[in-house]
């Protein structure tokens, strides 16, 4: 038969594709790369560290660790990096510092041995702080003036300009400490302050001190000014000339009396870091000084003070009463006291 016999036309099982648009084809091929692009920088940031938030990257900024002191173990405790809240340490942020009280009793040479301290660089000691009798209301206040001090916010002439390694204060045993001597403890070891003991070996000396200080508190011959201490010579013959009438039928109790009190203390903070010191000692040897710089792990250096000592020479030339306070004293577990320079 011939095609033109056929029932069904040739042309009907050909079939034509739409042509696509160029257009719609790229559109495609870019959402695929961008989905692409996506997926491989998520890849790359979560490896990275970096967390995609909302179309923005979050950075994490993380405070510069201080690189560890090379220190013993046992001397972490006392090692301190202090964020004051008054201002910002900013370079002296990584300095290490320690915290440290001086433990003494009035007239004890404490005064004199502070401004030896003051005298470096590195060292802030702040004067009898809790000699104020708020501060020392309760252990509530006691710690918080103490948090205030070691925390580098207790602003006094004893700041620095150079980095602070060792800051502290005076504290004489009859400002609280012996009332609250078991929290303070516990706050000394919690806290990590090291404790600096400086008492008095001759009492008597002491004694004749605080009664000369005490007369100077009143009578005032420096113009009218009372001054616990001096800087210069003539100051100090000029209150020098006082000689205190010693009542010797109390001599041995109060001597007694300063002797258990001094014992007390070095066994309630027994436990604490500490280092014991005579001033006397301090005085005659200053190699001693070199051994509280490094209790203090400070830089070795020459300490100097303007102070100048009030009452030179031998005990007999101070005392109005001194061949009744000999009498008294002879025989007695006190009479090394009578000397010049007590002996052991």
């Amino acid at each position: 038969m011939g095609d033109e016999h056929s029932l069904i036309p040739k042309d009907s099982f050909v079939f034509k594709l739409p042509k696509k648009s160029p257009l719609v084809l790229r559109t495609v091929v870019l959402l695929f790369v961008m989905v692409c692009t996506v997926y491989i920088c998520s890849i790359c940031l979560k490896q990275i560290g970096v967390v995609p938030s909302a179309g923005f990257l979050n950075v994490e900024v993380f405070e510069r660790q201080c690189p560890e002191p090379n220190i013993e173990p046992w001397d972490i405790p006392y090692v301190h990096y202090p964020k004051p809240k008054t201002y910002s340490r900013e370079e002296c942020s990584c300095n290490p510092v320690r915290y440290f009280a001086i433990l003494s009793m009035q007239r004890s040479g404490s005064g004199w041995f502070e401004t030896l301290l003051n005298n470096h660089t590195n060292i802030s000691s702040n004067g009898e702080i809790f000699s104020v009798k708020d501060r020392r209301a309760n252990v509530t206040t006691i710690f918080e003036t103490l948090d205030k001090l070691y925390n580098l916010d207790w602003l006094s002439s004893a700041s620095k300009n150079e980095c602070t390694s060792a800051v502290g204060l005076k504290w004489m045993l009859n400002q609280g400490l012996m009332k609250h001597h078991e929290e303070i403890v516990e706050y000394f070891k919690t806290r990590g302050v090291s404790a600096i003991f400086l008492f008095r070996r001759n009492l008597l000396r002491r004694m004749i001190s605080v009664l000369a200080n005490s007369y100077d508190r009143d009578a005032k011959p420096l113009n009218g000014t009372h001054k616990s201490h001096v800087h210069s010579p003539k100051e100090a013959e000029i209150l020098a000339r006082y000689k205190p009438l010693i009542n010797t039928s109390l001599l041995i109790p109060e001597l007694k009396q300063v002797q258990e009190m001094t014992s007390k203390a070095l066994a309630y903070f027994n436990t604490t870091r500490h280092i014991f010191l005579y001033y006397e000692d301090v005085v005659k040897n200053r190699t001693k000084l070199d051994d509280v710089q490094e209790f203090l792990k400070v830089p070795k250096l020459d300490l100097k003070s303007r102070q100048v000592k009030i009452h030179h020479g031998p005990l007999s030339q101070h005392v109005q009463n001194w061949e009744e306070v000999q009498t008294t004293l002879k025989g007695t577990g006190f009479e090394n006291f009578l000397l010049e320079d007590y002996r052991r």
